[in-house]
């Protein structure tokens, strides 16, 4: 049998190469931070989710390695057996503790907490009222509850209370948003959100994977942004991105949720605890965001130099809100020959299209950190403006 599938799969693979989508994965010789190898070369990274720049900060890979003298490397089980450490409940109080909520769960990725959150609480007497531009592990975790689905356009207010007066017959009803976009960069209005879900009695959750630690005065996501504590009832979220760029992800909000999540959610049930390594990493980055907001700040000040830079050169970015810029190319094959002219000017970026953006959305996604540095922004651009007058998308 394998012969013929196989044929099957070569053809599919070659028509992705033909397509201009065929994604490569470009090796990494060293850590993860603002300048990285690259083959033997130095470049400047503009493609990861370390707004903060912890993924490689001293206090946190010291705090990786005394936890790990003190409580060992792997777990070697699930929470409920005998996977569960005191460091574990002091990383869930912590996290508690920063989005102001009343208890919190861990997972070994926020795709786990996205999958696991909804069929433990919502049945087919109930209704999911999703962003259409959540990310892919939300729409995987509604696809595993029977609760009817519904879907609004946008960071559409107007499709939402359409959505909300046609799911009324449903017994529960949750709103469900990324925080963060994580393709376009804009932040899901989470005041009017809130305002429509009381008006409508229903549930709101939030991911906050791409808004935690960027998003607010004090980086603290969207609810310091726009006010809503205690007016979210789910957060999920991840400590892979601007929490210290390892893995792990996490639930927090209402006890009761939190407690039934304990029971049933299945991807909590059946997977190894989180290491001890990053549990202890991951509470010295709060512990260091809790000390001082000069991450925060300096992460602002580099993402409104590089937007205001970018678009007095005239290119095309979608309005941004977070450490997300969209340089919009809108033409897939455009998108990996620009990000490949990008890293010869020694500067490491990715071309994204279909199908992680709709066809002919075509961009280079830039994402700042706090670990770049003036000079690295000031490189970037001039890379962005050469290459772009070379392929045409700027006169």
């Amino acid at each position: 049998m394998y012969g013929k599938f196989q044929a099957h799969l070569q053809k599919e693979l070659e028509d992705i190469k033909q397509a201009g989508l065929y994604k490569e994965e470009r090796l990494i010789e060293g850590a993860q931070q603002a300048a990285i190898q690259v083959k033997g070369n130095e470049v400047l990274n503009f493609c990861a989710n370390n707004y903060l720049g912890l993924s490689n900060h001293p206090r946190l890979i010291q705090a990786a390695k005394d936890m790990m003298d003190r409580r060992g490397y792997g777990m070697s089980s699930v929470r409920f057996i005998c996977g569960t450490q005191d460091v574990h409940k002091e990383l869930e109080k912590a996290i508690s503790d920063y989005f102001h909520t009343e208890d919190t769960i861990l997972y070994a990725a926020c795709f786990d907490a996205n999958g696991g959150v909804f069929e433990p609480l919502l049945t087919a007497d109930d209704a999911i009222i999703s962003d259409a531009l959540n990310h892919a592990s939300i729409i995987d975790g509604v696809r595993l509850c029977k609760a009817k689905r519904y879907r609004y356009a946008n960071a559409d207010m107007e499709d939402l209370e359409r959505q909300l007066q046609a799911a009324q017959e449903q017994r529960f009803r949750i709103i469900v948003t990324d925080g963060v976009f994580s393709m376009d960069g804009n932040v899901a209005p989470m005041d009017k959100i809130c305002d429509l879900a009381e008006k409508y009695d229903a549930l709101v959750m939030v991911d906050e994977s791409h808004s935690a630690g960027v998003v607010g005065p004090t980086g603290h996501g969207v609810s310091e942004f726009f006010g809503t504590y205690g007016r979210v009832d789910i957060y999920t979220g991840t400590l892979g991105k601007a929490f210290g760029g390892a893995m792990g992800g996490f639930t927090t909000g209402r006890k009761e949720i939190i407690d039934m999540l304990r029971q049933r959610s299945r991807p909590y049930l059946f997977s190894n605890s989180v290491a001890p390594g990053i549990v202890g990493a991951a509470l010295e980055t709060f512990k260091i965001l809790g000390e001082s907001n000069a991450l925060h700040d300096k992460l602002v000040e580099n993402v409104n130099y590089f937007r205001d830079k970018m678009m007095a050169a005239g290119f095309d970015i979608k309005p941004t809100q977070s450490a997300i810029c969209a340089v919009m190319l809108y033409d897939a094959k455009l998108s990996q020959d620009y990000a490949r002219k990008m890293q010869e000017e020694g500067i490491y970026v990715t071309g994204f299209y279909y199908p992680v953006v709709p066809k002919d959305q075509a961009r280079i996604r830039v994402q700042i950190s706090a670990g770049h540095e003036r000079e690295h922004l000031d490189k970037c651009i001039a890379a962005f403006i050469k290459v772009g007058k070379e392929l045409g998308v700027l006169k």
